[in-house]
């Protein structure tokens, strides 16, 4: 018989494998969408639309998904659900109309639901005080999307993009036994069965659950899109090929992935809320540099017309892109350490009610990003309405939390 320690690890362990799966084959049409736009000749927001479609399924679900997941238990809901999208990955290297790839990226956009099963299964596994840190570890499968950036842009050149769906449907089907065998399922932690879905739904009457969406649809909702935009905007921006512009791509997705785990601790020691508020600011700042476009300008002097440019160079965005992954990874953390300490009963509904709100963000973002490419030809416009979005998260943490908190006196010394 194992024991809680050993569940616990096992758990975590095959969890977060499960999750880093699902990530992959959600962010699958951020590399293959490249080879198919040329072979389509698709606009920008032709682009947008297909490499959202999977983000859409996989945010409409999350809420029943969390529902269920307090119900039946993480361990089934999230073996049944890689095993049903196995098929669908696999169509993918079949489909030869644009309408073939929206449908079927519907299908494998269920993946995506996967983050609202593992967040509470993972979580009821631990005590309070290391939740954080658990989730944490969990959602560093969000590096998933720099996997895809690694393997896939070698497959397409290799072999063809339609390669890459077969790959990832073995991949898919292997983690999804794994997972099943590796995993283990806790009665205990399954709630009232005579509870319905309306009791449950009434988390969204909260405004709290409505700030936290408004936060994680920046820090994962943002990331998400700018995950499946990176590549080719580095294709565009800086002529790059398809392997070297997912590269430097990686270098936002990867941090933002795999440093998850360092947020969750980083929330159990200092709070969700201080985490939070600098996590905001460090991606205003970041946004705000990543927003100016390419700029070239003549001014007159005494010595005739002076042309002067103005840009950021590939390397230098890079870094900002780098800095801001670290920081949503952070963030991503700190937002579910809110709710695993405000809702510890109904985690699994919050959790898909916020987690549904990310990933619409990540669904509607690239499609806006791409109609503002083709409404003003300038790329940097994505960052420039991140950086308007931030914004009002800032401002809405500020009069909800930050105001009330003391600064000065002797309340100060209780609150901190």
């Amino acid at each position: 018989m194992a024991t809680l320690r050993t569940k616990q690890i096992s758990v975590l362990i095959a969890s977060t494998l499960a999750f880093t799966v699902c990530f992959m084959v959600w962010m699958m049409f951020g590399v293959i969408g490249i080879p198919i736009k040329k072979a389509l000749d698709l606009n920008a927001t032709q682009f947008g639309i297909l490499t959202a479609m999977p983000v859409l399924t996989g945010s409409l679900i999350r809420v029943p998904l969390g529902m269920w997941t307090d119900k039946y238990g993480g361990r089934i809901v999230l073996f049944l659900l890689m095993l049903a999208t196995v098929v669908p990955i696999w169509l993918i290297s079949y489909a030869t109309e644009f309408w073939h790839f929206i449908v079927l990226g519907l299908f494998v956009g269920l993946a995506g639901g996967s983050f609202s099963v593992g967040t509470p299964y993972v979580a009821r596994w631990f005590e309070r005080g290391r939740q954080g840190f658990a989730m944490g570890v969990f959602g560093a499968g969000n590096s998933g999307a720099a996997v895809t950036k690694f393997v896939a842009p070698v497959l397409v050149v290799a072999y063809g993009w339609f390669v890459v769906p077969k790959v990832f449907a073995a991949a898919m089907l292997i983690t999804a036994l794994l997972f099943w065998f590796g995993s283990y399922s806790d009665p205990a932690h399954r709630i009232d069965s005579r509870v319905s879905w309306r009791q449950q739904l009434a988390a969204m009457r909260d405004p709290n659950v409505w700030k936290y969406s408004q936060y994680y649809s920046i820090v994962f909702g943002g990331y998400v899109a700018l995950a499946l935009w990176m590549t080719q905007y580095y294709v565009g921006e800086y002529g790059f090929d398809i392997r070297f512009a997912a590269l430097l791509a990686a270098c936002f997705s990867l941090p933002g992935g795999v440093l998850r785990a360092v947020g969750g601790w980083l929330s159990d020691k200092y709070g969700a809320h201080q985490v939070t508020w600098w996590v905001l600011w460090v991606s205003w700042i970041c946004l705000f540099l990543l927003s100016y476009p390419q700029t070239q300008f003549t001014i007159m002097t005494v010595d005739g017309p002076a042309t002067f440019h103005v840009g950021l160079g590939p390397w230098a965005f890079t870094a900002l892109m780098f800095v801001m992954g670290m920081a949503w990874a952070f963030g991503k953390a700190s937002v579910f350490k809110y709710i695993s300490d405000d809702y510890p009963h109904n985690i699994g509904v919050v959790s898909g009610i916020v987690g549904l709100a990310g990933g619409l963000g990540g669904f509607v973002l690239p499609i806006v990003f791409g109609m503002l490419v083709d409404l003003t030809g300038i790329r940097s416009s994505c960052f420039m309405l991140m950086y308007g979005i931030v914004w009002v998260s800032l401002i809405w943490m500020y009069f909800t939390e930050v105001r009330r908190t003391p600064v000065m006196g002797p309340r100060a010394v209780d609150a901190a």
